[in-house]
């Protein structure tokens, strides 16, 4: 049986700067550059998604991290082409797929990248699934749509990629609907449902979710058994610290919409830069602090259609100071390979 993990792993010893990846450099699998997205409501438009950019490389698992509301899933919505318009609009930026931005293509051909090679598991399977579908016939919907395939051979591979991703008894479930499904197993038809076409990229948008503990270890490991075997690039959405600390190689830290800080995960752990990443990391229970109090930010995240002046987490940050009331920081290089948007990034990493 898998090892459990907890948010307390993060304050194990990290893998070593040399046994990660540092991101590389020139041509990226998948790249995100400048994205911005807004949704025009009748309460004002809401910046779900403001000027992010992060890359990922082939065999990379990139952790975009950060508290509820702050553009994670709306960014990799996007990415997918999924954001329902209106209200949502891409107001700007690039998303490069192998090199092609995949806001300029067609329809047509966006449908042939978004699902076939880029693919996505949703946080909630039991509302992703069709239920008046059996599991089989929605897996088997990706041969026939996308190759062609006829119904039987369809089904064949459904109940083979259900085998895959370590279904118990596959053959005789892929008539099974998925309310006879567990949580973990509606998870895996899920994953198999992603990797149905041999996808490069795995968009995975908290897939532990609402999973007790043991479970959410069974399917972070198989979504790792599965890369290793692929080399394909994973985008992991969470707010789970010991989930990223345990599979990731670089991590973004969102808040409010924008991208605060970012790079190695050993380093981003290690020695935050950014006072929000300092906040997440001090909210987890230690294991070398049994009894003592846990240091929750302040406050709550703002409203996205009303985003304070200056740096967004200004008002929650205890480093605030008069600069950070006006001046929105640029996320900059402050060494080791790592970005912040914090005008006392320095300082912070002195701490």
């Amino acid at each position: 049986m898998p090892s459990t993990r907890s948010c307390a792993d993060v304050n194990l010893p990290l893998t070593t700067p040399d046994a990660r990846r540092d991101g590389g450099s020139g041509n990226h699998l998948l790249e995100v550059d400048g994205l911005s997205v807004e949704f025009h409501t009748g309460y004002g438009i809401v910046r779900a998604v403001r000027d992010v950019s992060w890359h990922l490389d082939e065999g990379e698992t990139l952790a975009i991290l950060g508290e509820s509301g702050s553009g994670k899933s709306v960014s990799a919505q996007a990415i997918m082409g999924i954001l329902e318009s209106p209200p949502a609009r891409v107001t700007d930026g690039k998303i490069r797929f192998q090199g092609t931005d995949l806001l300029t293509l067609s329809a047509d051909e966006q449908r042939a990248v978004r699902g076939a090679q880029i693919s996505m598991v949703f946080q909630d399977a039991l509302s992703a699934l069709n239920p008046v579908f059996t599991v089989g016939s929605q897996i088997a919907e990706m041969f026939r749509v996308h190759r062609g395939t006829s119904r039987k051979e369809a089904m064949d591979q459904a109940a083979e990629l259900m085998d895959r991703v370590r279904i118990p008894g596959a053959k005789g479930r892929v008539k099974d609907f998925p309310h006879q499904f567990s949580g973990g197993m509606r998870q895996r038809v899920m994953i198999a449902m992603a990797l149905a076409l041999d996808p490069t990229v795995i968009i995975a948008d908290e897939p532990t979710t609402a999973l007790d503990v043991t479970v959410q270890a069974q399917i972070v490991d198989l979504l790792l058994d599965l890369q290793r075997e692929n080399g394909m690039g994973i985008v992991l959405i969470t707010h789970d610290l010991g989930v990223v600390a345990e599979t990731a190689d670089r991590v973004a830290v969102m808040y409010a919409g924008a991208i605060v800080e970012t790079g190695r995960i050993d380093e981003v752990f290690g020695r935050p830069s950014h006072p929000y990443t300092v906040g997440l990391m001090n909210s987890v229970p230690r294991v070398d602090q049994m009894g003592g109090r846990l240091s929750p930010i302040v406050g709550s995240p703002p409203s996205l259609s009303a985003i304070p002046a200056g740096c967004a987490f200004h008002p929650r940050c205890p480093r605030a100071r008069d600069v950070c009331t006006s001046d929105a920081p640029a996320l900059r290089d402050v060494g080791d390979g790592r970005r912040s948007a914090c005008h006392f990034a320095e300082e912070v990493l002195d701490v």
